[in-house]
């Protein structure tokens, strides 16, 4: 443990397995304490006890873009541990595969919703209740579909084309008191990546400069660095 977050407090949405589950583990081996949210309890539950009890991590289960869930969420954080320092936006959906001519618009609707406007949404509710007096920082994990086409994930690349945008917006309103910041990972190794290289690793890793897809372990690295402590946007 390094203990640079010591003191700390965090809240990492879609916290129940992959990318959120690694980033939350990460902050609590760095001495943070977290709150993670996810849609169902019982995998929150198995969360906390592998982050190491009540001590270390508490759970609220919900959807991420249920306002009365984050503001619950944010209300529990500082009630247990007195504070939310740092937000991570991992909580995403990608709910349709395929071209985007041939998009259904209910499901592109629900991805917006989740992936862009939640986002904000959970950032009003942590200034409200702490990081807009005390400061604090806050990452949303966008993708590296927000920067380069990706046939099949079309919808969801401008999805998080928008998270990016509206990442380096937050971070002109609210910097320096508050750091704004988005990470765009590649495809990871994760359940939720599993439709785009199963089958076809190697072809899938030919599009990226080291030939290879993230892990778990390289793409939390990226979430030690100076991401929470000093850039912004």
């Amino acid at each position: 443990m390094s203990g640079r977050f010591e003191g700390k407090s965090a809240i990492v949405t879609g916290a129940s397995r992959g990318i959120g589950l690694a980033i939350a583990q990460r902050l609590v081996k760095d001495g943070a304490r977290v709150c993670v949210t996810a849609r169902k309890q019982d995998a929150l539950d198995e969360v906390v006890t592998q982050l190491g009890g009540p001590q270390k991590a508490i759970a609220v289960a919900g959807r991420a873009d249920d306002i009365e869930h984050q503001s619950n969420a944010v209300k529990q954080t500082i009630e247990t541990f007195g504070s939310v320092d740092m937000l991570i936006n991992n909580a995403g959906i990608n709910p349709v595969y395929g071209p985007m001519i041939d998009l259904n618009l209910d499901a592109a609707r629900k991805t917006v919703e989740v992936n862009c406007l939640a986002a904000i949404s959970w950032v009003q509710q942590a200034h409200l209740a702490w990081m807009g007096e005390h400061g604090g920082a806050i990452v949303n994990v966008a993708s590296v579909a927000a920067i380069k086409p990706a046939p099949g994930i079309g919808f969801y690349g401008a999805t998080k084309a928008m998270l990016k945008y509206i990442t380096e917006e937050l971070a002109v309103e609210l910097g320096p008191h508050i750091r704004v910041n988005a990470v765009a990972p590649a495809v990871v190794k994760t359940q939720f990546a599993t439709a785009l290289y199963e089958g076809r690793e190697e072809n899938v890793a030919q599009a990226y400069p080291l030939k290879r897809l993230g892990i778990l372990r390289t793409s939390v690295a990226l979430r030690r660095s100076s991401y929470l402590t000093m850039l912004r946007g």
